[in-house]
């Protein structure tokens, strides 16, 4: 292809050979996800502890009502890693023609067998163990982590994935949500949220990567010792919170920097 000038051109992609998948991760980043990151002023650390080959557990914080921390974690170990991670999502997106494109960008929907077929395929499955009761959560409650469902601890130690505890800053400010509606009678389980705003608030996030948790000390039987799987989730949320709690204790500011804002005032 020539430019204007008689000179050839770098072709940018070549958007036949790509599969569906990653398709959506490559041609979309250079928009839309793009925008999204200097909108929220990103800042990303320890991707190094994602591993470029093999299964890993990546293991968020759920936060901010929209859903949207999953999808910047995505594009993010896409870019970094060239890898499509098998994000586990809550059925909502998987609902009308949504369901194609979330498809497209490695959603699939939250179960134990989903993750765990992936996992054996050695892929990186992004789990969110708090599930819908973290980003429904009132704001009042932010960066408090949910009760840990126990599942990717029995899927760490059914095929040896080692667990990549993963910070999300900034979204809880970005996606404000007065309260929760919780339908036992009806619709048992399902909680629904009443968020304040639409559009996300322009609150700085940083998405941070912790070092690995293996539990290579133990065999794939210990799946089914309860007590063993309770007591490892419990300690895995008590790092990620203690690792929350010292992130926020540092964080200088949310919306804007001071300098900044004396330029508004």
């Amino acid at each position: 292809m020539k430019g204007f000038f008689g000179k050839k051109t770098e072709k940018i992609f070549d958007l036949h050979n790509l599969e569906l998948d990653k398709l959506a991760l490559y041609v979309l980043p250079r928009f839309v996800f793009e925008i999204i990151r200097k909108y929220f002023r990103l800042d990303v650390e320890g991707l190094e502890n994602v591993p470029s080959r093999g299964r890993a557990i990546v293991l968020p914080n759920h936060s901010g009502w929209t859903g949207l921390d999953a999808v910047m974690i995505g594009n993010e170990i896409f870019k970094q890693k060239h890898r499509v991670p098998r994000v586990l999502a809550h059925k909502a997106w998987f609902l009308g023609d949504i369901k194609m494109v979330s498809v497209k960008m490695g959603m699939i929907e939250a179960s134990t067998e989903n993750a765990l077929r992936y996992l054996k395929k050695n892929n990186v499955v992004v789990l969110f163990p708090e599930g819908e009761y973290g980003n429904f959560k009132p704001s009042s409650e932010r960066y408090h982590l949910q009760e840990f469902k126990r599942g990717f601890v029995r899927m760490a130690l059914a095929t040896g994935a080692p667990i990549i505890p993963t910070l999300v800053i900034g979204a809880e400010e970005s996606n404000i949500n007065l309260a929760s509606l919780k339908f036992a009678k009806y619709l048992k389980g399902q909680i629904i949220p009443i968020p304040l705003n639409v559009l996300p608030l322009p609150a700085k996030w940083k998405i941070k990567f912790l070092p690995p948790i293996r539990f290579s000390e133990y065999s794939p039987k210990d799946a089914e010792n309860g007590e063993l799987v309770h007591n490892l989730a419990a300690e895995v949320q008590a790092k990620m919170q203690s690792a929350l709690n010292e992130e926020l204790k540092h964080r200088k500011w949310v919306y804007f920097p001071p300098e900044e804002t004396n330029l508004r005032a």
